[in-house]
Parts: structure tokens; C-alpha cells; sequence
């Protein structure tokens, strides 16, 4: 009897052993994807500042060209792109949040805003494959009108303007194309 006493009591601390260790490889795998997730969403937030930034820059150093354009898609495209990186600078901040409090609500509002964020990512890329062509040529074709039409006319100084300006960065593209070609 004492020796079923000992194994019993053997197999019973052996078992609590093997607890011990799995309760503390869970928690070490935890701990790691806990900070693999806020590095992502670290990295998530400074990807939705940038596509801001690039919005951004687009409506401040490009206006220009806004007077040359026959749609208003150069500027809604800047804001789509200001609107996308708030929405993802946003995303990012929740997902960092969700995974410092470990919230059930915080990270299923985590999880809807990427459900989102993916859904418009998805109608962008088939718009943008679908309409690339006929907006590439109306680009052509009212740029090209515009030049000719009014360069230089009374009363269309911004166009002007835009155009000079839109010829000076392009000698400066292809100055600069000129030197990184040379030995």
C-alpha cells in the first residue's frame, strides 16, 4: 500500500511539473506575439502617417497643376490619400492599444477597422485597374487642349503659371536623369 501511495503521489507532482512548464511556454509565446503585434501595428501607424504625409505634400506642392486638369481626380486622389493614412495611422494606434489592454472590445474594433481598411484597399485596386486607361488619355487630351488653348491668353495666368512650372520640374527630372547616367 505505501508503494501505490508513492507512485500515486510521484505521477500527481510529475503532472503539475509538466503544468508548470506548458503554463510557462504559453505565457513566454504570448508575451513574444503580444509585442510581434504591437511592433506590426508600431509599424502600421508610421505606414498610414507616410501615405498622410504623401497626401499632403500632393495638395500643397501640386496645386498647381490643379488649373490644368479637366476632373477634380488629382485632388480627390489626395484626399482618398489623406483620408487612408488617417484611417490607418488610426487603425494602428487601436491595434497597439487593444493589444496593451488586451480588451475583447478594443481588439474587435481592431479587427473591423483592418476588415476595412482591406475592403477599401480592394474596391481602390479594381477601380484603379479598370479606369487606368480612360484616365490616362482624358489626361492626355485635356492637358494637351489646355496647353494650346490657354497658354499665355488673358485671364489664365494660373494656367500659365502651372505650365511653366510643369515645364521647369520636368527639365529639372530630366537634368537630373542626364547626371545619374553619366560615369
Amino acid at each position: 500500500m505505501g508503494f501505490i501511495l508513492l507512485v500515486e503521489l510521484d505521477f500527481h507532482t510529475g503532472a503539475n511539473m509538466s503544468q508548470l512548464y506548458k503554463d510557462d511556454h504559453d505565457d513566454w509565446v504570448a508575451v513574444c506575439l503580444k509585442y510581434l503585434l504591437f511592433i506590426f501595428n508600431f509599424l502600421f501607424w508610421v505606414g498610414g502617417a507616410a501615405v498622410m504625409a504623401v497626401g499632403i505634400w500632393t495638395l500643397i506642392d501640386k496645386s498647381d497643376y490643379l488649373s490644368l486638369l479637366a476632373s477634380s481626380t488629382f485632388a480627390v486622389s489626395a484626399y482618398i490619400l489623406i483620408f487612408a493614412g488617417g484611417l490607418v495611422m488610426i487603425t494602428g494606434f487601436l491595434g497597439c492599444c487593444a493589444v496593451i489592454r488586451e480588451q475583447r472590445s478594443c481588439l474587435s474594433a481592431y479587427f473591423s477597422c483592418l476588415l476595412l481598411i482591406f475592403l477599401i484597399e480592394l474596391v481602390a485596386g479594381v477601380l484603379a485597374y479598370v479606369y487606368y486607361q480612360r484616365l490616362s488619355e482624358e489626361l492626355k487630351q485635356h492637358l494637351n487642349h489646355t496647353m494650346t488653348e490657354n497658354y499665355a491668353q488673358p485671364g489664365k495666368n494660373h494656367i500659365t503659371h502651372a505650365i511653366d512650372r510643369l515645364q521647369q520640374d520636368e527639365l529639372i527630372r530630366k537634368t537630373n536623369l542626364a547626371h545619374e547616367s553619366l560615369p
